[in-house]
């Protein structure tokens, strides 16, 4: 395969540093550089170095013009939930109403609407629908995306949505990694007693975590650690399961209410905790002690009319590593647009745009355990590329819900291109 030059780009925003979450300082340089361009052969990045250097490097190397851009490390949407029917628009209006997340959940909506709907729903239909989601999650542009299960919560309906996540993975140019999440919600059915919620719980654990596992149908497995969902002992339970299967482990924690679940994710050497919204202090103290990264959905919070987000600040001045995510789902925040998550970091968490695009990138990957792989534009890093029509990386967040993604490449090779793009 021939070399390719990315050439005239404004500006080349490297995130190039250490292959891990960068914490506290390390956040705010985004390493980005003027007058370069950027080489890539064999699927990976080559060099970074003046478009002159880079010609005489490679002098026979097929140019791609950015068109005075700006290209960055492809953005990495480390937590979604692709995978689902029909939308929840009709929730929107009821907490308009005045009707608050767990009251939806009682009068049937929430998780539960779309587990029914899913299970109704073949698996054709489902993977048709999730094609054309992560189409448009590329469009905006991410080349790598997190997309869980757990709207099936029954064996045979987990594994259903995660063999679409696998057919979607040969299908689509994107880098998908599949996590699962049987541990969503108590199934309707397993909430009569105690004893039945505990018969879940096993189910999970016996059956199954080892059918995924057996089938390498997941990279990662989840349980939404929260008030009236599951426990911090239920959470600890079948993630120990999980690590005893060979899956890495990611958390819901702490989304609404501070339930320890912050803490537990420290304790268990989770790869990432996600949502915090509620954390406690000891919570960020202990994710501050670990290597656990911190996603931040601030998406949801706006969608839900909640006032308060997670503590992003406090996050980065204790040196917690710091993601953000879309969350996209059916109910919570229905947008495929992690360029919007961006505003939200900068409008309402605070963050610079430095330290945004970070979020975004090397600590998406890191959320994923991809740091020394994706999220950079340095030498041995894979060529997952976004070209940008802006000029200046600020305007990345600035434009806010618009979309300047021209194209995006996966190891080189065209993921999404616009009808402004290249090809």
């Amino acid at each position: 395969m021939s070399a390719l030059l990315f050439v005239n780009a404004e500006q080349v925003v490297t995130c190039a540093g250490a292959g891990r979450g960068r914490r506290g300082v390390e956040m705010a340089d985004a390493g980005v550089r003027s007058g370069v361009g950027v080489a890539v052969t064999s699927g990976a990045i080559a060099a970074v170095d003046s478009v002159a250097e880079l010609r005489g490097r490679f002098p026979d190397a097929r140019e791609i013009d950015c068109g005075r851009g700006v290209l960055t490390p492809g953005l990495v949407d480390s937590h979604t939930h692709g995978v689902f029917g029909r939308p929840r628009a009709d929730e929107q209006e009821m907490r308009a109403a005045g009707l608050d997340y767990m009251e939806i959940a009682r009068r049937g909506g929430g998780i539960h609407a779309s587990v029914r709907d899913l299970r109704a729903t073949d698996e054709e239909r489902l993977f048709a629908l999730t094609l054309v989601r992560l189409r448009r999650l590329a469009s905006y542009g991410t080349t790598t995306v997190e997309v869980k299960s757990g709207y099936g919560l029954t064996l045979d309906d987990e594994l259903k949505a995660l063999r679409v996540i696998a057919r979607a993975a040969r299908e689509l140019p994107l880098r998908l990694v599949p996590t699962f999440l049987g541990a969503h919600e108590i199934p309707l059915e397993h909430r009569e007693s105690a004893a039945s919620r505990r018969a879940y719980v096993e189910l999970i654990v016996n059956e199954m975590i080892p059918a995924v596992a057996a089938a390498r149908l997941a990279t990662f497995a989840d349980v939404f650690c929260e008030t009236g969902v599951y426990t911090v002992e239920e959470s600890r339970t079948i993630l120990d399961a999980a690590r005893g299967s060979g899956l890495g482990l990611k958390l819901h924690a702490d989304e609404l209410t501070s339930s320890g679940g912050a803490e537990l994710a420290a304790s268990i050497r989770a790869t990432s905790a996600d949502h915090l919204a509620a954390v406690s202090d000891a919570g960020i103290a202990a994710l501050a002690a670990g290597s656990t990264v911190a996603t931040l959905l601030p998406g949801t919070m706006l969608f839900l009319g909640k006032p308060k987000q997670a503590p992003a600040r406090r996050f980065i001045e204790a040196g917690v590593p710091v993601a953000l995510a879309t969350d996209f789902n059916p109910g919570t925040s229905p947008t495929q647009n992690l360029a919007l998550i961006l505003t939200l970091g900068v409008s309402q968490l605070r963050l610079s745009v430095s330290e945004a695009v970070v979020a975004a990138t090397v600590n998406g990957a890191a959320a994923l355990g991809l740091a020394g792989e994706i999220g950079q534009i340095a030498p041995g890093y894979s060529a997952d590329l976004a070209l940008f029509d802006i000029r200046d990386v600020r305007e990345l967040p600035y434009w806010y819900g618009d979309n300047r993604c021209v194209a995006t490449f996966v190891r080189g090779k065209p993921c999404y291109t616009s009808n402004l793009g290249v090809s």
